[in-house]
């Protein structure tokens, strides 16, 4: 805690700018969710050494992601000029974005956690002509024609979307059920699910739907489940709790062979991992993939510990990845980058495919670009297969 506390009051400290070389350097703008105020009176540490709040963590890792990306630009003598900001600190951004320092930003990165955070962003991106990269936040904010605005963290309506091509190219002569969660979000879920299949220019899918509240018992799952096919459950609902319970509701009865397609919530949820969610082969969505064997995150995991005496998190990776590859884009194309997002020279881990959202009213306008990759991850007794 003591080296956390460290962090943290570092960090109090470098807020305003991070100088990689004094030679006009391309400005870089990042905003993430640290909560500064509510941590810190004045330069005191008011939470105790012993206390540092959960809702701290997401925002102060990708911070730490991206100072480490920062030594690396630096090692490759790339001159960039980052300047970080507090989402949730005491300025509002309307106040930080008439600050001196902020003019000339060339980008902005953008740690959202909050939906209504999104749009006074944006629309500062827009107006200056600049692209926005929303790293981590998986939703548009309801931004329409900002052409600037780059989601990276797919929306929920593309994992959908793509969860149904990946059902019909390889579990279509399945038996499939489709598990409905009561509620209004689940009916949005199914809603897009249900238009993928009508028009799906293949054959549509035949499946079969439940819908069950959270009190439901084994029973009322499993008398859809086929003893001699090979079954294949869709979990239709963002609730953690539910899907959990989806998936030992068919581990108990080893009479149902199984896949289970879950949502990108399920990514990193322990609770699947245990023994009593053993049997049944899981797979679900992200819009990112970090490989913990994959030589770059070895180097970077290193570094990471050798610096703050701890494993990365895939915050921290996301942290990295976003400034390291659209630093790196940006002065590639210092003119032209909003058309080279795609770009794999500088990749780290993920291929990014970033494609342009056209508003449904009028073709001709984009709404905002959004990145399309999505990974598909299959586990199986909690060992990823």
């Amino acid at each position: 805690m003591k080296i956390i506390y460290c962090l943290f009051l570092s960090l109090l400290l470098s807020l305003v700018t991070s100088h990689l070389q004094a030679q006009e350097p391309v400005k870089i703008a990042v905003f993430a969710p640290i909560y500064t105020d509510s941590a810190f009176d004045g330069s005191n540490y008011k939470l105790g050494n012993n206390n540092l709040p959960k809702a701290i963590l997401p925002g102060l890792e990708f911070y730490n992601g991206i100072m480490l990306a920062v030594d690396s630009l630096k090692a490759e003598r790339k001159s960039v000029e980052v300047l970080f900001y507090d989402s949730k600190g005491s300025e509002s951004i309307y106040t930080i974005i008439r600050k001196p320092e902020f003019q000339n930003i060339a980008m902005i990165i953008a740690c959202f956690n909050n939906r209504n955070d999104v749009k006074p962003l944006a629309d500062i991106a827009l107006h200056r002509n600049i692209p926005i990269i929303s790293a981590t936040f998986p939703n548009d904010g309801g931004i329409t024609e900002n052409p600037f605005f780059v989601l990276i963290n797919t929306a929920l309506k593309t994992h959908i979307e793509e969860i149904y091509k990946h059902v019909q190219r390889n579990y279509s002569t399945n038996n499939i059920v489709y598990v409905k969660r009561k509620g209004a979000l689940e009916d949005m879920l199914f809603s897009i699910f249900s238009a993928s299949n009508k028009k799906t220019a293949s054959l549509p899918l035949k499946f079969k739907t439940i819908e069950l509240n959270d009190n439901f018992t084994s029973i009322d799952l499993n008398d859809q489940l086929d003893s001699v096919r090979q079954n294949l459950v869709i979990c239709g609902s963002l609730n953690e709790a539910f899907g959990v319970k989806v998936v030992k509701s068919i581990s108990s009865d080893k009479n149902y062979a199984a896949t289970v397609v879950g949502m990108p919530t399920w990514d990193g949820l322990k609770e699947l991992d245990k023994s009593d969610c053993n049997g049944v082969t899981l797979v679900y969505t992200t819009s990112y993939n970090f490989p913990r064997n994959l030589p770059v995150i070895t180097n970077i995991s290193q570094a990471y510990k050798n610096k703050l005496f701890a494993r990365p998190s895939d915050m921290v990776l996301k942290g990295y990845e976003s400034m390291y590859h659209f630093a790196s884009l940006l002065l590639a194309y210092p003119t032209d980058v909003i058309n080279h997002l795609s770009d794999k020279a500088f990749k780290i881990s993920n291929d990014f495919i970033i494609e342009p959202q056209k508003s449904l009213s009028d073709s001709s306008k984009i709404n905002y670009l959004e990145n399309k990759k999505i990974y598909f991850i299959k586990k199986l007794d909690g060992m990823y297969k």
